[in-house]
């Protein structure tokens, strides 16, 4: 008699275990994935290893930000260029409405696609998922236009991508306080109309990234004199920032 309690408690403990299980693989997920052939293509464990990253991530994500729009396109193309300050992979939010993110990932970066996918995939579907919380799209910016508002809008994804994943890129890496105190004085002091991509990708006075690398010494600063996580910054505006950073 007690073998026969024994082992249905054993089953018993198996179907929980299994249902706990089957729950989880279950959790929902909403990204549509759609890989483009065009600059190369991607083998059959290429794609198996995108959907994997893509899909988990997104739960993550989810987790930590519900505001994030019920369903995402996500595209992916295979590009050959240098992409090593960002693990072999960048990306772009194009719309909210409907949700589209946009993936390049490097077949020149070491170790190729499989090996960029692993390094930084994950780490740009939180930096660009972020995005489509806040409202920040190319087509749909709901903060307006100038470097100032970027910095702080990337810097927010930059951080939280950071902070939730692990990963950081040596493009978003901020130089030392003194001159990042500089920069901040200079993206502050620009123009609305100011050059996007010399400020944002590569100045033509040879700096990279500046308003990335930027950011995320703004909301680290915020951080750290708020006692505020990038979560709670992620839903201030640009300008109450910029005042917990003590500008």
């Amino acid at each position: 008699m007690k073998s026969i309690k024994i082992l249905s408690l054993v089953l018993g403990l198996l179907v929980i275990s299994n249902c706990k299980n089957a729950s989880k693989n279950t959790e929902p997920t909403s990204s549509i994935i759609a890989f483009t052939d065009e600059g190369g293509k991607f083998t059959p464990s290429q794609k198996e290893l995108v959907r994997e990253v893509v899909l988990e991530s997104e739960k993550e994500i989810r987790a930590l930000l519900p505001t994030l729009p019920d369903s995402i396109n996500v595209s992916l193309e295979i590009v050959d260029w240098d992409l090593d300050l960002v693990g072999g992979v960048t990306g772009r939010t194009e719309t909210n409405a409907p949700p589209v993110v946009l993936i390049q990932i490097s077949d020149k970066y070491p170790g190729g696609v499989t090996q960029a996918t692993q390094t930084a995939l994950k780490h740009t579907i939180f930096h660009e998922f972020h995005h489509l919380s806040r409202g920040w799209a190319i087509q749909d910016n709901k903060y307006g236009p100038g470097i100032s508002i970027a910095a702080i809008n990337e810097g927010l994804a930059v951080v939280f991508s950071e902070d939730y994943t692990g990963e950081s890129m040596e493009a978003d890496t901020p130089p030392e306080a003194t001159i990042a105190e500089q920069w901040v004085e200079e993206i502050r002091s620009l123009p609305l109309n100011a050059n996007y991509q010399h400020w944002m990708f590569q100045h033509p006075d040879g700096r990279l990234a500046v308003g990335y690398r930027t950011g995320n010494y703004l909301i680290r600063k915020a951080m750290a004199q708020s006692g505020k996580d990038v979560l709670e910054l992620s839903e201030l505006t640009p300008n109450e920032i910029y005042q917990l950073a003590g500008y």
